[in-house]
């Protein structure tokens, strides 16, 4: 008996000690987030339930862990720079290099208008990002498996598919993560998380882009365990979304898609601020398709210079600038998601008209020169995707995030599979020119960002 309630005693002890340490990691994850956000948990500060303000610590962290996870996943397969090296290496035809970058951005975004419809069926969407999450860690890890075991065409074909798998998947988690984010997470607090998030997985990257840069002749075996690495954490990070505490959302009902896509497509007519969001988003484009003719100008003197350290170089230059700018331009957007946007329009301008002027001044291809200048753009480029985000989802309501979401993402997919042509335009009229009229672009888009409305003061 003495040995039966001794043992009691023990397990109930056990028990309390176990709830104390439970209360006081919940205690310390709390601070950090105070830390991490600096505001109150007052109502007054929040538009979000009663419910989701219970839970949002835990979803604040369960947001930036499964974020940062899927920033290192795209880090590693950079179809701009990881994929373009890795196809040739493999002897994939020359053609195919010119259809990654159109895949996988505007395979990502073009069919959500399409899909938005079914995915706001679905009372609770963190699903739907879990399952798309999911589906790219599967092609990630096919794409390891092919540059392992297959070279040539064939290894080609088979990656530029797995990439067009990753990208569909990619616009599920896209129409999606908005609508959750606002569910979960308070208005001055959706940049913070996304921001914290870019600031780890630029760390992560920016480690890996140092071992490219020393890794020798064990660069291929590098890359290819990367995509598989890149698969593990996109499924970790479905496993974690799948835990955030998210509410029920009501169902649409009464429309069919094509009346929901007309709906959608009838918001542009009635909304001037969506309209604009979305020119100034077309402009900031820029940013995205400028380092290819970057580095192609600068290296145009040094055709036999080695394209790996190319590769190197941009991946340290875009993961050093989210590493340093991705927190503080979240934090500014919490703030002023408008002034980021001009910000990066201003910044996108610099780096461009610069690297004209250091190309004119003989300077380009010096140590400091074209280096320099994408570390201003991939700065600016941090700043587009977390300044356009943060506005999206603060000027729509809850019952318009998921159409704005599908409808400028679609408009956008449409404007980068045009953005292809500067190809062209860089044969015909040369590397400069593109350079030029992206770096218009990006100072036209700072000027259109005046007329955005403060959508934090909301």
């Amino acid at each position: 008996f003495a040995i039966a309630f001794y043992a009691r005693n023990m397990i109930l002890s056990g028990s309390e000690r176990l709830r104390a340490i439970r209360a006081m990691a919940q205690d310390k994850k709390r601070a950090v987030f105070r830390l991490l956000t600096s505001t109150s948990e007052t109502p007054g500060n929040l538009d979000i339930s009663d419910i989701a303000r219970e839970h949002e610590p835990d979803n604040f962290f369960r947001h930036v862990t499964s974020l940062s996870a899927s920033k290192i996943a795209d880090g590693l397969i950079d179809p701009k720079l990881v994929l373009s090296w890795l196809l040739t290496a493999l002897g994939a035809p020359a053609g195919l290099l010119g259809l990654l970058v159109p895949i996988r951005e505007a395979g990502a975004l073009f069919p959500q208008m399409f899909t938005a419809g079914a995915l706001r069926q679905l009372k609770r969407r963190k699903w739907a990002w879990a399952g798309g999450a999911l589906v790219e860690g599967m092609a990630a890890i096919a794409m390891g498996l092919a540059a392992l075991l297959l070279t040539g065409a064939v290894a080609g074909w088979v990656i530029l598919g797995a990439l067009a798998m990753l990208a569909l998947a990619r616009s599920v988690c896209s129409v999606t993560y908005k609508d959750v984010l606002g569910k979960t997470i308070a208005k001055s607090r959706r940049g913070t998380a996304t921001g914290t998030a870019g600031t780890i997985g630029a760390g992560a990257v920016l480690a890996y882009g140092v071992l490219l840069a020393f890794a020798g002749e064990g660069r291929l075996a590098l890359v290819t365990g990367g995509l598989v690495l890149a698969g593990v954490l996109w499924i970790a990070g479905a496993v974690v979304f799948a835990s955030i505490a998210e509410e029920a959302s009501e169902q649409e009902t009464g429309s069919g898609p094509a009346r929901r896509l007309a709906e959608d497509l009838g918001l542009l007519a009635r909304d001037a601020q969506l309209r604009r969001f979305i020119l100034v988003r077309a402009l900031l484009t820029s940013t995205a398709l400028a380092p290819p003719f970057m580095v192609a100008l600068g290296t145009q003197a040094q055709s036999a210079r080695n394209m790996f350290g190319g590769l190197g170089l941009l991946v340290v230059a875009s993961a050093g600038a989210g590493l340093l700018s991705s927190y503080v331009w979240g934090r500014l957007a919490d703030r002023s998601s408008r002034k980021v946007l001009i910000l990066t329009g201003l910044a996108g301008a610099l780096a461009l008209f610069g690297t004209l002027g250091l190309n004119v001044a003989g300077l380009l291809a010096a140590n400091a020169g074209l280096p320099v200048m994408i570390f201003i753009l991939m700065i600016a480029y941090q700043g587009v995707r977390l300044g356009r985000s943060t506005h999206l989802v603060d000027m729509a309501t809850a019952e318009t995030r998921a159409a704005y979401t599908a409808l400028s993402n679609t408009i956008i997919g449409m404007v980068l599979i045009l953005g292809g042509g500067f190809s062209l335009v860089a044969s015909y009229a040369g590397l400069a020119t593109v350079i030029a009229i992206l770096g218009v672009m990006s100072a036209l888009a700072a000027v259109s960002a005046l007329g955005l409305e403060e959508v934090q003061s909301g």
